[in-house]
């Protein structure tokens, strides 16, 4: 990689990074809005990818968009009646509207839209139910883990990997990258609960911090395989162009997708039997 190349990479990254961050240390209408842009960008990446987008299908897409941005602000007081009202509405619509498209093949079509509802729309619901209930730092803890886990699994992948992970799937994730992303995670929830626990408003508990950290990385693991699975599956090496160098915001967010219903099930569960 050239160094033009690199700089755009890193400032890319470093511009993502400070939006998520900056959207989530806003608060509740922050986070609001992050999951609004990534509700949109995300599911209108999804939908270029499985088939056309053109006039036809427009309609389509757009309903599939206003469902997951209906789902991805769940939990919050800026919408006056009950959103997953207003969702269940919108798969009514979606599935009537497909009668009258006119399509080759309809399951295919209702298929795409479905798994833009339940790929990105209940991570997003997820996020926005674990940040009302606990709080939005918690959403900015599990962005942190998955780049701390990335950064962990490529350093030590580079230097020692050798042992392919999934190599169906994904051919240079090794088993090292694995561990040393999880390593990385587990010292990094350590010092979180040591020396910054009053800032995430959760409690501060060893026990509890662990557990999430091998959470975050094994599910942001899956949810990264997950995405190359689809990619493979439709001969495709990005999701999309939208952040130069490192592709679309489906490669940024695939891992999260796959976590943030896992950390809201484990913190659900902490909640149920402890």
């Amino acid at each position: 990689m050239d160094l033009k190349k690199l700089l755009t990479r890193a400032l890319s990254g470093l511009v993502y990074v400070l939006i998520i961050v900056g959207c989530i240390l806003w608060g509740y209408p922050g986070l609001a809005i992050l999951g609004v842009v990534l509700a949109i960008l995300a599911t209108f990446e999804l939908e270029k990818i499985c088939h056309d987008v053109n006039s036809r299908t427009t309609p389509l897409i757009l309903i599939d968009i206003l469902g997951v941005v209906v789902l991805s602000l769940s939990f919050n007081n800026y919408i006056p009646v009950f959103p997953l009202v207003i969702w269940a509405a919108i798969i009514i619509v979606r599935f009537v509207m497909e009668l009258y498209m006119k399509n080759e093949n309809p399951l295919r079509s209702l298929a795409h839209s479905m798994l833009a509802q339940i790929y990105i729309g209940v991570p997003l619901a997820a996020m926005s139910a674990t940040a009302f209930i606990l709080d939005p730092k918690v959403i900015l803890m599990v962005f942190l883990m998955l780049w701390i886990s990335d950064t962990g699994a490529y350093i030590v992948g580079s230097l020692i990997g050798k042992h392919r992970l999934f190599e169906r799937i994904s051919p240079k994730k090794s088993w090292e990258g694995f561990f040393g992303g999880l390593i990385f995670n587990i010292i990094a929830a350590s010092l979180f609960c040591c020396y910054s626990d009053s800032f995430w408003g959760i409690h501060s508990n060893i026990a509890i911090w662990i557990p999430l950290a091998v959470i975050v990385t094994v599910f942001g693991t899956w949810g990264d395989l997950v995405e190359s699975m689809l990619k493979r599956h439709l001969n495709i090496k990005d999701s999309g162009n939208l952040i130069p160098g490192h592709g679309g915001i489906l490669d940024r967010i695939d891992s999260f997708l796959i976590a943030m219903p896992a950390v809201m099930v484990f913190f659900a569960c902490l909640y149920i039997f402890i």
